[in-house]
């Protein structure tokens, strides 16, 4: 049954710093543009695009953190979950050992 359903903490950490590092780099492509000014760009027309482009972008980028600052949050809860569970599975398990070695030498 061990062998049908794995988790490997090292990959979950690892999805962890992937996801606080996407939300660096949205939050620093976000800055980049911004600094961009609309007037910079070309016609009224697509001055007007552009702004509400950012706008949009900026308000995107916000929730779009939040959800993966959720995701990352549910993702370092779930890794510590395992942990402990792998940790109270062995201890369990060696008392179990354990217990069965002492009765053994009563016999």
């Amino acid at each position: 049954m061990s062998d049908e359903f794995k988790v490997d903490l090292t990959q979950l950490g690892e999805f962890g710093r992937v996801l606080k590092k996407s939300i660096s780099d949205l939050e620093s492509a976000r800055k980049a543009l911004s600094s961009v000014s609309a007037e910079q760009i070309g016609t009224a027309r697509l001055d007007k695009s552009c702004e509400t482009f950012q706008e949009r972008w900026k308000h995107g980028t916000g929730e779009l953190k939040e959800m993966i600052e959720a995701v990352d949050e549910g993702v370092e809860k779930t890794a510590l979950s395992y942990k402990e569970l792998e940790e109270n599975l062995s201890k369990g398990l060696k008392q179990m050992k354990e217990t069965a070695a002492t009765n053994a030498g009563e016999r």
